[in-house]
């Protein structure tokens, strides 16, 4: 049983969480659209498409490397994977291998932003995560101000995932570190990517969003990772979907004070496209069509996937590993998956 603990008293309105949140030191019993300070991409609005829709859709791309799938379902906002440090020093890079300022990936930003924003992901499941290599967090913010200056983004993900997300000094020096740079950036739009179960999500990462709340940070949005449930969820992945983001939503209710729409506002939803490196775990094109239509229905901020690049069939020749990093393990035309998730 999973236990969740309040936020300290006069701290739980310091979380914005999409509109609807508040102000600290406010009355928690108000959290109408608006009464906090807005962040820039906390209330989704029209995507590159020109259609109106409450949920935006957000996939996660390489920094790196383009796709042809990339501009598929004409995104809102890019997720860009994965800024990581260099080696074990307090130094970003892409994927703890490209230069943040390189060329290259500065060239392929401009042309993502040509169609939509790009929001900037720090962590991942592979390589040193920042928190863990910065001695202080002024030396952290300023790696994280890096990351974003070098790619022009006022939107931040964080995502916290495996051993990182239960290591309590780099939880609170990425708060503290987080807290400076919204200090100094009113606009600055947080996100934070954690993993869920179809119970919800665990103790350690309750305890990362209620590290944030009390230094102080606006968070825009808690983007749950609908997969790597385990071997023993072989059933429908939709259903799955849907079940841990109920569970998800309730307890961003009690956590932060939300009501019920303010909690689905401040939800958004990852999931991983066709075969997942989990055993029994298939993540359909049906399955993205009934999130989507689950997303619109609840009033999600967005929903996203990993990844574009895994957005087509595997070709014959294909390796086991293929469907993981190249391709999705499924039937379908390219793209298919990003159709879906925009209906």
């Amino acid at each position: 049983m999973r236990t969740f603990l309040k936020p300290a008293a006069g701290l739980v309105c310091a979380i914005t969480l999409a509109t609807a949140g508040c102000s600290p030191d406010k009355d928690d019993t108000s959290d109408a659209a608006g009464a906090g300070r807005p962040r820039s991409g906390a209330s989704p609005s029209e995507g590159a498409s020109g259609t109106s829709s409450d949920t935006a859709y957000a996939p996660y791309v390489s920094a790196t490397t383009a796709s042809g799938n990339d501009s598929a379902g004409s995104p809102s906002t890019y997720n860009l994977a994965f800024v990581i440090a260099d080696g074990s020093a307090c130094t970003p890079s892409w994927n703890g291998t490209t230069a943040i300022g390189d060329s290259a990936v500065k060239s392929r930003i401009s042309a993502l932003t040509e169609s939509g924003s790009v929001r900037v992901s720090f962590g991942g499941a592979s390589g040193k995560e920042l928190a863990s290599t910065c001695d202080s967090a002024s030396e952290l913010a300023a790696a994280y101000r890096k990351a974003l200056d070098a790619a022009g983004a006022t939107e931040a993900d964080f995502d916290v995932e495996g051993t990182q997300l239960a290591d309590s000094d780099s939880v609170a020096l990425r708060s503290e570190a987080i807290a400076l740079l919204q200090q100094e950036r009113e606009d600055l739009s947080v996100t934070f990517t954690l993993p869920v179960m179809p119970s919800g999500l665990d103790d350690d990462s309750v305890a990362l969003l209620e590290s944030a709340n009390d230094h102080g940070v606006e968070v825009s949005t808690v983007n749950i990772m609908t997969m790597n449930y385990g071997s023993s969820y072989d059933e429908d992945m939709g259903d799955y979907a849907k079940t841990s983001a109920r569970a998800a939503h309730d307890q961003l209710e009690t956590v932060f004070g939300l009501s019920d729409s303010g909690a689905w506002k401040g939800l958004a939803l990852t999931s991983m496209l066709g075969v997942n490196d989990v055993d029994n775990e298939t993540f359909s094109l049906a399955d993205a069509a009934e999130v989507r239509e689950f997303a619109e229905e609840k009033g999600v901020a967005w929903v996203s996937m990993w990844s574009t690049f895994r957005d087509q069939r595997c070709g014959d020749d294909a390796s086991s590993d293929d469907a993981a990093t190249d391709c999705s393990g499924v039937e379908q035309e390219a793209g298919a998956f990003a159709e879906a998730f925009t209906g």
